[in-house]
């Protein structure tokens, strides 16, 4: 029993090729893929009707490792997807992203629920992204890779849920960028989705989120290392484009608490007169290096641009009007300290739901939070799946 708990929660990533010359992938923005591979991670057994599904969406620049630890054997099986291998060999042993939420007796429950989680359409890590190889050419798409949109990415899971024989799924959750694709998904999928929680989100993407993808996009674009995208190496500026978005993804007093003003001992300040002096400053350097070492800028131009253009009431009428249609169960969570995706704009998207409930993540965070306080998480959800039954 010991050792097929253990397999229904381990990190291997699987990889399917879908659509064909018959049968393209048509995008939303009239632009075709004759085929899309796609990387996902499964976690417990799809039942004989494939109605126990629970599909996980990752953020911007997360993938399909959800659940699990990264092992030696998954290290060898991403070998021959760049980006996927480098950050398995980084992550060697790590739990995925969602791990404390996915698992046995955990509120999505692999003894009860078939839990999926696929690296969205666009990505880099093993799906079919600026980063593949264009047949057309036997070059790598870079730039000339089609926009994509989260509708597009939406579409692409379905294909993969199909292929895999899911027939509806019991909730499609995620934060941030995942959020957006679960509300997508009960708009654009109402008899296949049973219930949503989109966490930390946007219905439309707000001038203000705009404005910090906007801000990471210039950096890229404008450092000479970008090549117009046609870089050999990463261009440094990936880096500046993460510290950006870091500051964004946290709050202002977790990072007083955390850092304050403390001088970091290891200081190159003598070195350069405005080298790094606060353990603050090295903190966002730091995490700007482990990004150029795991992602592709390319790839960062792409899916900030698909968050910018996010807006399920495009070519669908009002805002109140297309939420008003989703039929299931909803619970949107907010987090208290979150300056990217505001509490109070995520009370607005619930409270024009007519099946929501709305609650809140108390934590000083900021919008990470939804990767962190996963007590809160799990208590939320666990409530909301017992009160519809699931």
């Amino acid at each position: 029993m010991e050792t097929k708990t253990l397999e229904k929660i381990s990190a291997r990533t699987q990889f399917v090729n879908l659509f064909n010359d018959e049968h393209p992938f048509h995008l939303e923005s009239g632009e075709t893929l004759s085929e899309v591979d796609v990387a996902y991670q499964t976690y417990g057994e799809l039942n004989s009707s494939g109605t126990n599904a629970i599909l996980v969406c990752h953020a911007l620049t997360g993938n399909a490792h959800a659940a699990g630890r990264i092992n030696e054997e998954e290290v060898e099986n991403s070998k021959p997807y760049e980006f996927l291998f480098k950050y398995n060999k980084m992550n060697l042993h790590k739990a995925g992203w969602w791990d404390s939420l996915i698992g046995p007796g955990k509120v999505f429950d692999t003894e009860k629920y078939f839990v999926i989680c696929s690296n969205f359409l666009g990505g880099c890590y093993g799906t079919t992204g600026p980063t593949s190889l264009n047949k057309k050419t036997d070059q790598p798409y870079r730039t000339s890779f089609p926009q994509y949109s989260v509708r597009d990415m939406v579409k692409v899971q379905k294909e993969l849920l199909d292929t895999l024989g899911v027939k509806e799924l019991v909730t499609v959750a995620g934060g941030s960028l995942g959020g957006m694709q679960a509300l997508e998904w009960a708009i654009m999928f109402p008899d296949f989705v049973k219930s949503v929680v989109p966490i930390a989100t946007a219905a439309q993407h707000s001038a203000w989120a705009i404005g910090f993808n906007t801000l990471a996009r210039e950096i890229i674009i404008n450092d000479p290392g970008w090549q117009n995208g046609n870089y050999s190496k990463q261009p440094q500026a990936l880096s500046s484009a993460r510290i950006a978005a870091m500051i964004s993804y946290r709050a202002p007093d977790d990072f007083n608490r955390k850092f304050g003003r403390e001088i970091d001992p290891d200081s190159d300040r003598d070195k350069n007169h405005f080298g790094s002096q606060f353990q603050i400053e090295n903190y966002l350097l730091y995490q700007g290096e482990k990004l150029v070492k795991r992602f592709d800028a390319n790839t960062y131009l792409y899916i900030t641009n698909a968050m910018d253009t996010h807006d399920v009431a495009a070519q669908r009428g009002t805002l109140e009007n297309v939420l008003g249609k989703i039929s299931a169960p909803c619970l949107n969570l907010g987090i208290s300290s979150d300056i990217l995706y505001p509490p109070g704009e995520q009370e607005i998207i619930a409270s024009l739901i007519p099946n929501a409930e709305y609650q809140e993540i108390d934590s000083p965070f900021g919008h990470d939070a939804f990767l962190i306080e996963f007590e809160q998480v799990n208590n939320f959800i666990s409530d909301f799946f017992r009160k519809n039954g699931f």
